[in-house]
C-alpha cells in the first residue's frame, strides 16, 4: 500500500459488542488518513456490521457500511463480506474515488475474505483444547 502505516485503537470492547468504536489513523504517500467507525450489528458467531462516523479522511471513498455474515452450509461455513461507500466529497478524492473506488473496496472486502481464511485454517491445525473465538 505504497509505504503506508495505519494505527488501530478501539474502546475498552476492542470493536467486538454493539456501539463499539474503532479508530484508524495512519499516512499514506505523506497525506494524513484517518476514520472513525462505529459497531451498528453484532451476532456471535454469524456477522458484524460497522459504519463510519463523523468525517473520514480518505483517498478514494467516503463514508461507508462495511461488514461480514457467516452461514453454515453443510460442513463447511460460507463467509460473505461487503462494504457500501460514498465518494468523498472533496475535490481531487471525489476524482480519485470515481477512478479506484471499486478497486480499493476489492481490496478491503478481499483482505477480510483472505484473513478469515488463513485464520479458520489455523484453527483447524490446532488441538480442540486450544480452539476458542
Amino acid at each position: 500500500m505504497a509505504g503506508s502505516k495505519m494505527s488501530i485503537r478501539t474502546d475498552a470492547a476492542s470493536g467486538q459488542v454493539l456501539g463499539s468504536m474503532i479508530s484508524l489513523r495512519g499516512r499514506i504517500l505523506g497525506l494524513r488518513l484517518s476514520v472513525d467507525e462505529v459497531v451498528t450489528e453484532r451476532i456471535v458467531g454469524a456477522g458484524k456490521t460497522w459504519q463510519t462516523v463523523g468525517t473520514p479522511r480518505l483517498l478514494v471513498i467516503g463514508h461507508y457500511r462495511m461488514g461480514f455474515a457467516i452461514a453454515a452450509d453443510g460442513a463447511v461455513s460460507v463467509v460473505r463480506v461487503f462494504i457500501d461507500y460514498a465518494l468523498p466529497d472533496a475535490l481531487p478524492a471525489r476524482w480519485l474515488g470515481h477512478l479506484f473506488g471499486g478497486f480499493y473496496a476489492r481490496w478491503c472486502t478481499d483482505t477480510m475474505v483472505h484473513d478469515a481464511a488463513r485464520h479458520f485454517s489455523e484453527l483447524a491445525t490446532l488441538p480442540a483444547s486450544r480452539v476458542h473465538s
